[in-house]
């Protein structure tokens, strides 16, 4: 970063977001609600489910190629030659494209954890979140859940305010002693703010004040969590005027793919009438829950897997929360990804949980038996990778000739 003119210390009303959980969908709804109210908004996340430069957006669009090639080649040049990640150089072009391009706000994500993520870069942030935490990258955040959490707090500032969703205890009494310790300003559910869910949208409680919402566009009640989260963060950046009608516009019209989303594309127009497709990147314990929360709203209809996994991760831990509400599950590999399971490693975790389980080379195989051998209409679910998400949404972008998946 000093090497190429510090770039982060000229970037406007920076929000830094950590957590396990909804850190992506909670960026998500705050670019919305900022563009709804007329703000040019710059974002950095990862990954990136079809191309790369869906992690660099610039005032609502990806990077240009030309330009991302640009930054990423002075970066290398400025580097020299040192040793440096991915991740690193990545987040260092972004910066540098930011400060070319300015932005009213810039929606920062971190990679993995926040202590020490090439991210947490920045003296006094406008803002900071901690979205749910939970298990997860425990090989490099720790064992426990108060190891993580302290991992996660990292990027509390000193008289900066921090927007905390909710915790559990173990990991709020992390939190709470973190922001005691360097005096950051803690927004904390439960005190400062809360939400209840009214008819078909929601209410937020604010410091007591409350502000009725519309329903997220986002599926699921844990994006009622990652919504009211930005609302509570949009009504904090004072610096900028934000209307209640531009947060409300806002949590209707965010976009973020992969994400209990509903496929209306090449792949869902291969199902029988009265069949639905849906399609979620979630891979871990936490996520597992989430979407089985949704599953059990969906009780008129058999629900139908096709899962793919990774090798460093535990699939039957994964399955446990939605086994109970799965017909059955096509197990497949995930395209293109070498640490990938294989189908039979999948499927044999699965039938590890009672769950009526196939293996099937890939997901369009997957769809075409589940629709042939099932007795009635139902839902089908691509889940357990972002990485099979990013393969599924680009099939769906420009279906593949030869029907590969």
């Amino acid at each position: 970063m000093a090497t190429v003119g510090n770039p982060e210390r000229t970037l406007a009303n920076v929000i830094h977001i950590a957590g396990t959980n909804g850190k992506g969908s909670t960026l998500a709804f705050l670019r919305a609600i900022f563009e709804a109210a007329g703000l040019k908004v710059n974002c950095y996340t990862s990954p990136h489910l079809i191309r790369f430069a869906e992690r660099i957006s610039l005032a609502g669009s990806p990077i240009d190629e030309a330009t991302l090639i640009d930054v990423l080649e002075e970066c290398e040049t400025a580097n020299a030659g040192q040793p440096i990640t991915l991740f690193e150089i990545t987040t260092v072009a972004a910066f540098l494209a930011f400060s070319r391009q300015p932005a009213e706000v810039t929606l920062i994500e971190t990679g993995l954890g926040g202590r020490f993520d090439s991210t947490n870069v920045f003296k006094k942030p406008a803002l900071t979140i901690i979205t749910p935490v939970s298990m997860d990258h425990m090989s490099w955040l720790g064992d426990t859940l108060a190891e993580i959490t302290f991992e996660k707090a990292g990027i509390l500032k000193p008289d900066v305010p921090a927007v905390i969703a909710p915790q559990e205890s173990e990991a709020d009494e992390v939190i709470q002693s973190r922001a005691k310790e360097i005096d950051a300003m803690t927004l904390n559910y439960g005190n400062y703010w809360g939400f209840s869910v009214k008819g078909e949208g929601f209410s937020v409680s604010i410091d007591g004040s409350d502000l009725a919402m519309p329903p997220p566009s986002l599926t699921g009640d844990h994006q009622i969590t990652n919504a009211a989260t930005a609302v509570v963060a949009a009504r904090q950046l004072t610096s900028l005027t934000v209307s209640d009608d531009a947060i409300r516009n806002g949590i209707q019209n965010a976009q973020w793919p992969g994400r209990l989303q509903r496929l209306d594309g090449a792949l869902a127009n291969l199902l029988p009438a009265d069949w639905s497709l849906w399609l979620d990147g979630g891979h871990n314990l936490a996520a597992s829950e989430a979407i089985a929360a949704v599953a059990r709203s969906w009780s008129d209809k058999p629900l139908h897997l096709i899962f793919g996994f990774l090798n460093s991760r535990d699939p039957q831990e994964f399955l446990a929360p939605l086994a109970p509400h799965i017909d059955t599950l096509q197990a497949v590999p995930i395209p293109g990804e070498e640490a990938s399971l294989t189908a039979t490693e999948t499927a044999n975790a699965a039938w590890q949980h009672g769950i009526n389980a196939e293996e099937s080379t890939g997901f369009e195989e997957a769809l075409h038996r589940i629709a042939d051998q099932a007795k009635r209409p139902g839902r089908i679910l691509i889940c357990g990778s972002l990485y099979l998400a990013g393969s599924v949404l680009a099939y769906e972008e420009a279906p593949l000739k030869d029907g590969a998946s």
